[in-house]
Parts: structure tokens; sequence; C-alpha cells
């Protein structure tokens, strides 16, 4: 009786260890930034030349920073016909300018770059006569798409699409991980998040953080929850800023409306929605909106989950959190 015992003990212990999950985890590097996906696949299968592949093909469609990149010669007007990426983004930007009135605009890109916060460095100093001539050039209203070809009403228009191609770029792989039958991941990309399932080896759902606004450089978390099936992004200003004479913080997002960095005393803001591009892109136009907008838009907009931070007039840290953002 006791060998039976022995051995039913031994069996169960061999069968648990074959049956605990274990997650294939990839990391690297992209956009500029890391990239750290985490998935649970039966195969265990390792993804890394399909995943660098397919992120390898956004970056070349998309990124202002690679002077071959379809986007750069679009800006230089040597193409008009784009791909399914491009496209994809686009008309994601185009819901965004629209239910925005503009706030989110991809074509302030000339300013973003003038003001030393974009792909190209400007040495020349800014003066209102220079603003208000880049700025005739804005407005994502001159621009149409139609079977993948790009028309410029004004010719000399600019596009960046670094404040929602993050996004995309994660629901790319999050999609080629569900097609390879993946059902439990958390894809990361520079901070911007989508998850399905749960961490199998954890058995829990995936815990995510929203850093505290530290201005010193130094990462510590505000709020930490769980994130499930669903996509997070998160809009910042407390690290890329510029401060005029009298000590004013003024944002690297560039106000569309003036073509001037944007004076906001938000210092975060984290938006859940859907798809991460739609949180990638609404998380920048709150972000240059300021509290009550933000509200406001929300009021009409319930899918659109947001958490903010910012400063109040005795310069101390506030929260507020929207459209029953998940507690901690």
């Amino acid at each position: 009786m006791k060998k039976f015992l022995m051995l039913l003990v031994l069996t169960v212990l061999v069968v648990s260890c074959k049956q605990t999950p274990k997650n294939t985890k990839l990391s690297g590097s992209v956009f500029g930034t890391f990239y750290d996906i985490t998935y649970y696949s039966e195969a265990s299968k390792n993804y890394t030349k399909q995943i660098d592949s397919l992120l390898y093909i956004i970056n070349k469609s998309m990124s202002n920073y690679q002077t071959n990149s379809d986007i750069s010669k679009v800006n230089r007007h040597e193409l008009d016909v784009v791909d399914a990426h491009f496209e994809k983004v686009f008309i994601a930007s185009k819901q965004i300018y629209n239910e925005t009135d503009g706030v989110f605009d991809p074509t302030i890109g000339k300013l973003v770059n003038a003001w030393n916060f974009g792909s190209e460095k400007n040495r020349t100093k800014l003066d209102s006569i220079k603003v208000d001539s880049l700025m005739q050039f804005v407005g994502f209203d001159k621009m149409m798409l139609k079977n993948n070809t790009l028309t410029k009403m004004a010719p000399k228009s600019y596009i960046d699409f670094n404040a929602i191609a993050k996004g995309y770029a994660v629901d790319v792989i999050a999609e080629f991980l569900e097609q390879n039958k993946s059902r439990n991941y958390m894809v990361n990309i520079g901070g911007e998040l989508r998850t399905k399932g749960i961490n199998m080896e954890k058995q829990l759902g995936w815990t995510v953080g929203i850093e505290n606004p530290n201005f010193d450089g130094s990462q510590s978390y505000d709020k930490v929850f769980v994130l499930k099936d669903q996509a997070m992004a998160t809009s910042g200003t407390y690290r890329k800023f510029k401060l005029d004479a009298n000590g004013n913080r003024y944002a690297h997002i560039i106000n569309t409306k003036t073509g001037y960095p944007t004076k906001t005393n938000i210092l975060s803001v984290s938006v859940i929605a859907k798809n991460c591009m739609l949180a990638d892109g609404y998380a920048t136009a709150f972000q240059a909106m300021g509290i009550d907008e933000v509200k406001h838009f929300l009021e009409s907009h319930r899918a659109l989950k947001a958490y903010v931070i910012f400063e109040n007039d005795q310069q101390e840290f506030e929260t507020l959190a929207l459209n029953n953002f998940p507690e901690n």
C-alpha cells in the first residue's frame, strides 16, 4: 500500500511538472525604443524572425527617421502610392483628426521638427514669421487617400505618424500571434501595450503599470492593475519638454492651431481602447487638449477609458480616472 501511494504521488508530480505552462519571451530594439513580447503557445514556437520582419516592414513604411522609408519619400514628393500599413494608419489618423477637431494632426510634422522634437534637427532660431510660414502646410484635411494613392492639396505638406505608428505596430504583432493560435500574450513596444488572456506561467491576468511623472528620470509607478483583452497607450510630457525664461514648461506636443509647443499642466495620459493604434493616437490628442476638454470628449466616447496625471495650482500631482478606468 505504501509503495502504491508513493508511486501515485510520484506520478502526480511528474504529470504536474509536464503540464506547467512555459511562456515564450522575446525582446529587442525598434523605433528607437524596446520591445518585450510574452506569449504562450502549445508548441513553444519562437517567432523572433517573423516579428522582426514585421517590425522592419512597418519601419520601412512609416519611419521619418529612415531616409528610404515610404513616408520619407512621400514627404520628399517622390512617392504617392503607399502600402497597406500606411493606409490603415492614415485612415485611423483621419478618424481621430475629425473627432478631435484637428487637435490630433499628423501634418504638424514640420513644426515638430522646427522645434527640435522630431526626426530632423533645426539649427535656425524660430520666430513668429517662421512659425506662421510653416503653419500653411498644416491640415490633415488637405490630404486624401484613395486606392492606396495619396493626394496632397498642399504639395509641401509633411506627414508624421510617430504619435500613432508605435501603437499600430503593437496591434500588428498581437494579430500575428492570434493568427498563430496564441490566445495568451502581452505585447509591449516602448510602453504601448496590448494583452490577451492571461499570463499562463503565473495563471494570473497581465499586470501593467503607469509610471509616475518623475522629472529626474527615475522610474516608479503611480498605478498597477490588470489589463485584460485590451490595449493601453500612454503619452507623457515629463521627459521631453522646453522651459521658457520664466520657468514655464512646454510639452513636446505641438499645438496644431498655433504651431507652438503646448503649455499644459497634464503630465501623463493613459488611454485604454480596443486596439493600441487608437489608444496611442487618442493619448496624444488628450495630452494637448487639457483636462476639461478631455472630460467633455470622453462623455460622448464611452468606449475609451483614460487616466490623467496632472499638476494642480499648488504644483502637486493629482490624478483623474475617467470612464471606469481600472482600479489598482
